[in-house]
């Protein structure tokens, strides 16, 4: 009797999993379909799947609802902070002329044969601090008229460029993108990612730019467009320069603040980890600056402060830059607490145990799983948010519950920021920017900035692959 209950009570848990399981796959097919297919924006395609998930699993539409709000709300809470002071940052970097200070010091430094290698580290640098979208802006002009002075082709130029700017975009806090991931995760730490993936990016960046852009320029072999007119570009590269430019090692510091304030508390809480947590002063003061939401507001202050003084620009001038930073970021924190929403949904319904047991009982690499399925969903919606939304409230529950360490974690993070680039194509929108920018054609969009991506997401996966040989899971 006893035999044929532990049975039934067997076959009813491999039920619910099974009803779980289909649960959580339907919701990703709907996911896909309304964002690419209906074109329904991906906030409200994210409360749809949600929805998907709570009823199909059983775990009810109002529970559901309640479930969704309230991940929603603490993820806003933790990295709606962020995304905002790292808007504020880069805007004021840009507006102040600090970008162009940084990119004008270090082409008068280098030669024609350096200028790749120049232009990645110029991509990085810039792109730390900016979204994508804004760092590609302020960079286009600048790419142009490189190309045109030194006269070397477009994509010698301008893919070193794009591959700083696009590994940064995947793998560094505080893009929103890693932060979303990072929310996903108890043990997730941002100054962790940072220590990782800072040099994973610059080492990606500087291997895959420079060595590529050769190929490309052969497979494209394109000049600066004609319809960019060398004083258009001047005046775009000069929106918001003020009449004195700051200091490049000023420019420099002011992007490096938030990063070394977190690195800082980091490094302490892994070199002396009992001290990290005493309540001596030095060990608080290090603490406090570490959280990021300090790290970034003290970076915004000190930039608005001596980057301010050193241009000569009122105190509203930089202010009025911090309001203008956020209208253009009010979508991503939709779509990023909507992928909270999912994430929160995710646990609630238990289908952290039913993905936790498949990955405990398969041999493949979490790292790789990660990258595998947000390389799936970036390559079905075209969004390397979504996919890292999806991506790290799939794998949330199951990393909570195995115990994975804040380095594991950021590892994580990291290869799903990889596997988010992977394969951009006629479904995203950087790349037809690319192709408008630069007066391609689709054909050399292909063979230039999607390439570009695959290799960059590969590269950034091998180097995962490797520092998770020495970095213990659990």
């Amino acid at each position: 009797m006893n035999g044929l209950i532990l049975a039934e009570a067997s076959t009813a848990v491999q039920l619910n999993g099974m009803q779980l399981g289909i649960s959580v796959v339907a919701s990703i097919v709907v996911l896909i379909l309304l964002v690419t297919v209906a074109k329904l924006h991906p906030f409200v395609s994210l409360l749809v799947s949600a929805l998907v998930v709570g009823v199909g699993s059983g775990y009810g539409p109002v529970a559901t609802v309640d479930s969704f709000s309230t991940s929603f709300g603490s993820t806003m809470a933790s990295v709606g902070i962020l995304v905002g002071l790292g808007a504020m940052l880069g805007r004021v970097l840009m507006d102040t002329g600090a970008a162009d200070s940084i990119v004008d010091t270090l082409l008068s430094k280098t030669s024609t044969r350096m200028i790749p290698w120049t232009m990645a580290l110029i991509g990085a640098l810039i792109g730390l601090p900016m979204f994508f979208e804004v760092g590609l802006v302020v960079l286009v002009p600048v790419i142009i008229l490189i190309s045109r002075r030194s006269k070397l082709p477009l994509m010698r130029v301008a893919i070193p460029t794009l591959a700083g700017l696009s590994v940064m975009h995947a793998c560094m806090p505080p893009q929103p993108g890693p932060l979303a991931a990072l929310s996903c995760f108890k043990n997730g730490s941002v100054g962790v990612t940072m220590m990782f993936g800072l040099p994973i990016a610059v080492i990606t960046a500087a291997l895959v730019g420079p060595l590529f852009s050769k190929f490309a320029a052969q497979w494209v072999p394109v000049g600066a467009p004609d319809n960019f007119d060398a004083n258009n570009a001047d005046n775009a590269g000069n929106q918001g320069r003020t009449a004195a430019k700051p200091p490049f090692g000023l420019s420099v510091l002011c992007i490096l603040v938030p990063a070394i304030l977190m690195l800082a508390n980091a490094i302490f809480e892994i070199a002396a980890p009992d001290q990290a947590d005493s309540k001596a002063p030095y060990a608080q003061v290090l603490a406090f600056f570490g959280k990021p939401a300090i790290a970034l507001a003290t970076a915004v202050l000190f930039a608005m402060i001596v980057l301010g003084r050193a241009t000569h620009m009122s105190w509203k001038s930089v202010n009025d830059s911090l309001k203008a930073a956020l209208p253009p970021i009010a979508g991503i924190l939709l779509i990023v607490g909507a992928g909270g929403g999912y994430k929160g949904v995710l646990v609630d319904t238990g289908i952290g145990d039913v993905i936790g047991k498949f990955v405990e009982s398969s041999s493949i690499s979490i790292f790789l799983l990660a990258w595998i399925i947000a390389a799936f969903v970036r390559v079905a919606t075209g969004s390397a948010t979504v996919a890292i939304i999806t991506t790290a409230g799939i794998l949330g529950p199951v990393v909570d519950q195995m115990g994975v360490t804040a380095p594991a974690i950021a590892l994580l993070v990291i290869a799903i920021g990889a596997g988010s680039v992977f394969l951009s194509h006629v479904n995203d929108a950087g790349f037809w920017l690319i192709k408008e920018y630069f007066g391609l054609e689709v054909g050399e969009t292909f063979k230039t900035w999607t390439v570009l991506e695959c290799l960059l997401s590969v590269v950034v996966l091998a180097l995962v692959m490797i520092c998770s040989i020495f970095v213990p899971l659990v």
